[in-house]
């Protein structure tokens, strides 16, 4: 068996000299991932291992943002009713979340609307906005959208039609027909050249709820206790861990190993989370379940549980969360098999076909993208998967590999949709049933037209490769320092020469296999998920892998996570 993956070490310039005092803390290999991952000399070493929430930019530094803050204050000084419209995904509910926790702070009451993904879809639409001024009692003098809003060029007029202003606080990519006519647009992608284009909505509702503070302080609120909010959002949202966001989420996170929000709490307690949590947990444990509210057109129970005080309701709605997610990998699972089948009965060839596109009325529109997801990662071909109405209307959701700009691809192929938009690495359309053929095609020849060969191959990028008798508890101590890891800052993957098993594998629920394995004389054991899908080669073995802390029953020791096997490239050396 030959690994689908082609391996790359990454290289190191030797640019690890952080000065005598990190040099003597830091073990070497630490040190070499920090200069691959451009932290050059001391002063930036000491701003990436310990970010201080006093390196905060002005909040003002983002363009409309006085505009944002002077309308609102105008909202708190006379008593105005103010509606947030949010999304219904985690950065969604978090940000209408965040942001209602600081206007009520000031005195305000604002309604908060979410709406169903299968009855008023993404963003500000007709219905959506009939809906939150149906449920806010009167017609709001406001309404702050929060995760959307940037493209809704015609429904932010239709509001200043009647009467009503708007605020617009998002992340997401400018529409062809420009700007919005809001009251102000704080959306870094809308200013050229902005350092903070990495933020979520959560992280721009932060900044707002900064610049409030700065104008007017509230002696007995404390934004840092909010954090684990906004890092909640930024973890699930993938966007970029550097900068602000690395050092929002590091201090969220800690808020999150203390306590801080009870509906986080509570999730953390049904899914049996006995450690403190770091952002894999919020990835593969929190982020999904928020999500699956959403998905599966119940976004209030998340946002309910985010925003409530009452522990009992919080273990409440989490185990209605979990009922959510339960019924979502239901559906997740369903469909993954039919698209499979599907692309198996299409003749679909990973070596000829450069992208999926596939779409069926039975499935789910709240579930494609992961799906989508699941077929990118396994094929590592740009992937769309759609959900179609009775009435041959689909809605899908895309998900790419680096390089390759869904966004860029929507705009290009706008002749065969209705209307598409999102970011680079994840996007979702609108497209009439008997365009999916077209678009398809079209799809594929942007693809072949803005990549090369090189960019279509899976590549498995290693940051070191190490022995094991290197892997102990004084090098994890150090190594966590690194985190949090995800988009832009992503877990060291490591490699192991010649390695072999000390016993057969054991095959576990769920396809995953637990492998004790041997290095010389030092042994370990180790999880490979949904390995028990792959066919082994005999060892010995080269492995890539990651480390983590387990702690069990008292016990703290490494957990290693196997991403690839390969039959070992060398002769087995001897190891001390």
């Amino acid at each position: 068996m030959s690994t689908k993956f082609s391996w790359e070490i990454r290289p190191t310039d030797g640019g690890v000299d952080y000065g005598d005092e990190l040099n003597r803390q830091l073990p070497l290999l630490v040190r070499r991932i920090m200069s691959q991952r451009g932290i050059c000399g001391r002063e930036m070493a000491e701003r990436f291992l310990r970010p201080r929430l006093a390196d905060l930019g002005d909040p003002f530094d983002m363009r409309e943002m006085d505009a944002a803050v002077e309308r609102i204050f105008r909202a708190v000084d006379h008593g105005e009713t103010v509606c947030i419209y949010g999304d219904y995904d985690v950065d969604g509910v978090s940000s209408v979340t965040l942001l209602h926790t600081i206007l009520s702070a000031y005195g305000l009451c604002p309604a908060c609307f979410i709406p169903v993904r299968t009855q008023e879809g993404y963003g500000l639409s007709n219905e959506g906005i009939s809906h939150a001024i149906e449920q806010c009692g009167c017609q709001p003098q406001l309404i702050i959208t929060v995760d959307c809003g940037t493209s809704s060029v015609a429904e932010v007029k239709y509001l200043n039609s009647i009467g009503i202003d708007v605020i617009v606080l998002d992340h997401h990519e400018a529409s062809p027909l420009g700007r919005p006519p809001a009251i102000a647009v704080v959306n870094a992608k809308l200013e050229p050249n902005s350092p903070l284009t990495y933020l979520c909505s959560a992280g721009v509702v932060f900044k707002l709820a900064h610049a409030m503070l700065k104008r007017r302080r509230l002696p007995d609120f404390d934004l840092r206790d909010y954090l684990d909010v906004v890092a909640i959002a930024t973890v699930a949202d993938i966007v970029p861990l550097v900068a602000e966001n690395r050092l929002l989420t590091r201090h969220g996170l800690r808020i999150m190993a203390r306590g801080g929000n009870i509906g986080i709490q509570a999730i953390n307690e049904v899914t049996g989370l006995r450690s403190a949590p770091n952002a894999s947990h919020v990835s593969f444990r929190i982020g999904p379940r928020l999500n699956a509210a959403g998905r599966m057109d119940s976004p209030r129970d998340a946002l309910e549980l985010l925003m409530t005080r009452d522990c009992d309701r919080a273990v409440q709605l989490a185990h209605c969360l979990e009922a959510h997610n339960r019924a979502r990998q239901q559906e997740e699972e369903k469909i993954r098999a039919e698209a499979t089948a599907m692309l198996e009965a299409a003749d679909f060839s990973p070596a000829r076909d450069r992208v999926i596109v596939l779409g069926s009325r039975t499935w789910h529109p709240g579930v494609v993208g992961i799906v989508a997801s699941l077929l990118m990662r396994r094929y590592h071909k740009p992937t769309f998967i759609i959900s179609l109405d009775e009435n041959g209307l689909g809605k899908g959701s895309g998900r790419s590999i680096p390089g390759i700009s869904l966004v860029q691809a929507i705009h290009a192929c706008a002749s065969t949709l209705v209307s598409g938009g999102g970011h680079e690495m994840a996007a979702g359309l609108v497209i009439r049933e008997e365009m999916i053929d077209s678009f398809r095609e079209a799809f594929d020849a942007f693809v072949r037209d803005n990549s090369s060969e090189e960019q279509l191959k899976p590549r498995l990028n290693i940051d070191a490769e190490v022995d094991f008798r290197e892997l102990t508890l004084d090098l994890l101590d150090h190594y966590e320092l690194l985190e949090p890891f995800g988009n832009s800052n992503p877990q060291p993957i490591f490699m192991s020469r010649n390695v072999m098993l000390s016993d057969a594998p054991r095959h576990l629920q769920g396809n995953h296999l637990r492998l004790s394995l041997r290095q010389g004389t030092y042994e370990c054991d180790a999880m490979y998920f949904n390995g028990g899908l792959v066919r082994l080669p005999d060892p010995p073995w080269d492995i890539a892998f990651t480390i983590d802390r387990n702690v069990w029953r008292g016990r703290t020791s490494i957990s290693i996570s196997i991403q690839d096997i390969r039959p070992a490239a060398a002769p087995r050396p001897t190891y001390a």
